[in-house]
């Protein structure tokens, strides 16, 4: 919590600045979707693309976060809400640094995914709804949490216990049904080119 003597200190290097060493405009792309949707797969498969094309590029894997800044928190609602905004901080001094960011959580609220947008300027949050069909995400189950929310071992699991706010009118809709992992990531790829965040 911020107190009265806590002042935001101005840099002499500002955010334009820096993206404008890197030749990107910044970014967040917010996967969202479910468990076993695809989103980390398919962030890392932008992420290499980024990285091949000489960009400057950082991942926020949701499970990586929880195992340092957000290890402290549970999957209850409260909880979730409080991940989400922590980690909508750490990515908008990314964005600062002049980085194009993507963060792989699942976010299953709505309201929770308007915050991090609405913390940002006007078309840095670009939201990347992973679609996937709840029993496809079932079939592949990488960790076990389906099994386990289905025989009750695991309680407040999003698409099971827990409910799933899906994207009304998300940036990016990405049909992981309809398309291999590759093409997932060269369509976000080419939206970035299309919409001159890239070279």
């Amino acid at each position: 919590m911020k107190t009265e003597n806590t002042v935001w200190h101005a840099q002499h290097v500002d955010k334009k600045q820096r993206a404008d060493l890197k030749q990107q405009k910044p970014c967040l792309l917010w996967y969202t979707g479910l468990s076993g949707s695809g989103k980390s797969t398919i962030a890392n498969a932008v992420d290499a693309l980024l990285f091949e094309r000489g960009c400057h590029s950082y991942l926020l894997d949701g499970d990586n976060v929880r195992h340092g800044l957000n290890g402290d928190l549970s999957f209850s609602d409260q909880d979730r809400i409080e991940n989400i905004r922590r980690i909508s901080e750490v990515a908008k001094l990314f964005l600062d640094a002049g980085l194009i960011v993507s963060t792989a959580f699942i976010s299953p609220f709505s309201a929770d995914r308007a915050m991090a947008k609405n913390m940002l300027e006007i078309g840095e949050f670009i939201e990347v709804y992973i679609d996937t069909p709840i029993d496809v995400c079932e079939q592949r189950d990488p960790k076990g949490l389906y099994k386990k929310a289905r025989a009750g071992e695991i309680k407040d699991f999003t698409g099971i216990d827990s409910e799933y706010d899906v994207p009304e009118s998300p940036t990016l809709h990405i049909k992981t049904a309809e398309y291999d992992i590759a093409q997932c990531a060269e369509q976000i790829v080419s939206y970035l080119q299309m919409h001159q965040y890239i070279k």
